[in-house]
């Protein structure tokens, strides 16, 4: 939202701000880079197979939004993980029309049609990985949040839960170009920037 990119974005100037100084040295860039996206825009823009870049799109579109759904279930996310992996066999397969550098839509929308599949494939094998509902995430296999600590009670003399045993932290995801993808976690931060500007807020139990 606006109101992160502020905050945050301040934060993140005002950091850069302390520990750099104007004229600073920053460190060389490879010699080879940028030719690793050179190159893929250009396997993209001379791409001459046989599916469409609308036909791919239309068909991720589909599988998420039958599979990947705000209400979920194990088995239904694993049968569009499924689906969602055949369809890379037609990223290699695409076929872009035209092959000018010239306002080509056709190249542009192929572009992100990679960004895509790659959001989308993580977005389903984490959702199907996360054992428990919580915000948007809405498991029917698994109605309760999986917090560390039962939230609605007095943290005082709870033992925190090993963060294996429980699902409030972040989903790191990567993606290679076959569309296979590998699921890592790390703990959520539970500190502020400024403890004396801003106390942290513990988590709270939602309820209507």
């Amino acid at each position: 939202s606006l109101l992160d990119l502020v905050i945050f974005g301040r934060a993140c100037a005002k950091t850069i701000a302390e520990e750099n100084t104007p004229g600073e040295k920053i460190g060389d860039l490879s010699a080879n880079a940028g030719e690793a996206s050179v190159a893929n825009l250009d396997s993209i823009r001379f791409a001459d197979g046989q599916a469409s870049t609308a036909e791919v799109r239309l068909k991720m579109q589909k599988t998420m939004q039958t599979h990947a759904a705000v209400f979920r279930t194990g088995d239904v996310m694993r049968e569009g993980i499924t689906k969602m992996n055949a369809l890379w066999k037609d990223m290699e397969n695409l076929k872009v029309s035209d092959r000018g550098m010239i306002w080509n839509s056709d190249l542009v929308e192929t572009l992100e049609l990679q960004n895509c599949m790659i959001n989308a494939q993580q977005v389903i094998e984490s959702a199907e990985a996360r054992e428990e509902s919580r915000g948007a995430h809405a498991r029917e296999d698994f109605k309760d949040r999986m917090d560390e600590y039962d939230y609605s009670k007095p943290l005082d003399g709870q033992t925190p839960l090993p963060m294996e045993q429980h699902w409030r932290k972040h989903t790191l995801s990567w993606t290679d170009n076959s569309g296979k993808t590998d699921l890592k976690y790390r703990p959520v931060i539970d500190h502020t920037l400024d403890e004396k500007e801003c106390k942290w807020v513990p988590p709270a139990i939602r309820s209507y």
